[in-house]
């Protein structure tokens, strides 16, 4: 597997690839659309990993670097859209991911990486933990809006 950033050019494979995640369908490529994509991609903040078997993204995760007054003004991370293509699951390649964007982190200079699931599977949990993340140290509140 190929590890890289996504380019413009990836938008209807992130998003076929997203038909595994939670969508049921690909956003229609609007000029909205297309312009909060290229906003994405311009974004040095914001990085949409992909892994690449044979020229198809088959894993993905999005890292979002967040700037920050507290902690000595580190920014801290935030992971989102971890999601690997059916055909593709384990094989290493979300925990590859996983470890790009951990690192990716730290070249930023973040003193935290945080990411939510609204995973209940203990193998989805266990996954985390095994990627270094823990489940113990803080409560997460979400409201949906």
């Amino acid at each position: 597997m190929q590890i890289r950033e996504v380019t413009k050019h990836d938008l209807d494979g992130l998003q076929e690839l997203y038909l595994h995640l939670h969508e049921t369908r690909k956003q229609p490529e609007t000029p909205g659309l297309l312009s909060l994509w290229n906003e994405i991609i311009a974004d040095e903040n914001y990085h949409i990993l992909v892994g690449e078997v044979e020229g198809r993204i088959v894993s993905s995760v999005t890292v979002v670097v967040v700037k920050n007054l507290t902690r000595g003004m580190r920014p801290y991370a935030l992971i989102e859209n971890v999601v690997t293509h059916k055909n593709y699951r384990c094989r290493g390649y979300a925990l590859a991911l996983m470890q790009k964007a951990v690192e990716i982190a730290q070249n930023s200079g973040c003193y935290k990486v945080m990411l939510l699931t609204g995973s209940k599977d203990e193998n989805t949990l266990r996954f985390y933990e095994k990627c270094g993340f823990n489940r113990n140290d803080k409560t997460a509140f979400i409201k949906w809006i």
